[in-house]
């Protein structure tokens, strides 16, 4: 049976949307859903390991998100300009002594035709823009350098801002570079976390293993395709955007002996759900180290083959990532534990509450 994208709507009041994360990480609030059947209960995320069991792997997504946002102005007319940097391209070819191709959202698009110039700095550091080329969708390909010899990663680092989702209405300050961002974080190359690891301290991590909850991390760098709304009508016809994830091999012989000995596999967050879900599982059941692009789109209807349980965030209305849930736990299902976090005024999206589906 095919499914509409307004099959996945529901009411959300605009203030249970969270703009801030909770003052203390790890003070989320808990809502447990059991995979097939029972009761939902309502608990706090630092009593999750009551809810897991010895035995189980937590699977957790290590990337680190970048601050991908620039401010600047147009060169010469000091028009205000913002770039959202979403993929290196490569090394610029160029004569620059320090120089990248990005691809970008830039704004105002309607002014940034090829060949407009734009300047970014802060901090002491300067960087220089030139749109090379339009694309759809607001989209640009832009060269970046400098003249100081910074490198260029380090000058976004310096200069950059931390690009909060569009759903958090106010501009990013200081403790967003560390409170959206896992306290595992590793590898940078994500404009967007992977916001169900929020929640989890150093010593909640240290609470699991001594519960015997096996723990082991991918990497999948979130690209913005993830807050890319499903415009089409039909389910099934939506197109997730490509993103790159990394198994390495201490994972996958993790993987691979949790489902030959029968243990359950428990994803941290949609990204690491969808890249569990690319890997490819040979005769003898056995996981094998990856890299590469997936454009796995989960909606109802797919087999899930590693994952067994899944903790995870709210998410919007018509959304790809609520598709995934429902696939996973059942549409109905899940739209009714939505409803009843609502009437219990849970706090949705990144800086939001919790659920465990398991």
């Amino acid at each position: 049976m095919s499914l509409r994208t307004s099959d996945f709507d529901f009411d959300l009041p605009e203030e249970l949307i969270a703009q801030r994360p909770p003052a203390e990480r790890g003070q989320s609030r808990l809502l447990v859903l059991p995979r097939q059947a029972g009761a939902i209960e309502h608990t706090s995320f630092v009593r999750l390991g009551d809810h897991l069991r010895a035995g189980d792997l937590l699977v957790l997504n290590d990337t680190r998100v970048f601050p991908a946002r620039l401010v600047g102005h147009r060169v010469p007319s000091g028009g205000a300009v913002e770039c959202l940097l979403l993929r290196k391209l490569s090394t610029a070819n160029s004569q620059l002594p320090v120089a990248e191709e990005w691809e970008a959202l830039m704004h105002p698009g309607q002014k940034l035709k090829p060949g407009a110039r734009v300047v970014f700095e802060a901090h002491g550091v300067r960087l220089h823009g030139e749109v090379l080329a339009r694309h759809f969708h607001g989209r640009r390909t832009i060269r970046l350098w400098n003249e100081e010899q910074v490198p260029i990663s380090e000058a976004i680092d310096r200069i950059g801002h931390i690009p909060l989702p569009p759903y958090i209405s106010r501009h990013d300050d200081a403790s967003d570079r560390e409170r959206y961002q896992t306290v595992y974080a590793g590898q940078a190359g994500s404009v967007a976390a992977p916001t169900a690891g929020l929640h989890f301290t150093t010593s909640l991590l240290d609470e699991l293993k001594s519960r015997g909850v096996e723990q082991a991390s991918i990497t999948l760098h979130v690209g913005y395709g993830t807050f890319k709304p499903v415009r089409v009508e039909r389910v099934e016809a939506h197109e997730v955007d490509p993103e790159t994830y990394t198994v390495s091999a201490s994972t996958a012989d993790a993987l691979t002996s949790a489902i030959r000995d029968g243990r359950r596999i428990i994803a941290v967050g949609t990204t690491t759900t969808r890249a569990l879900e690319s890997l490819t599982l040979d005769a003898a059941g056995r996981v094998h180290p990856s890299a590469g692009n997936t454009t796995l789109f989960i909606h109802p209807g797919h087999h899930f083959r590693i994952v067994q349980g899944l903790v995870t965030n709210f998410h919007l209305p018509r959304s790809s990532l609520l598709m995934l849930v429902a696939a996973f736990t059942g549409r109905e299902r899940i739209l009714a534990a939505y409803r009843e976090a609502v009437e219990r005024g849970y706090r949705f999206y990144s800086y939001g509450d919790a659920m465990l589906i398991a």
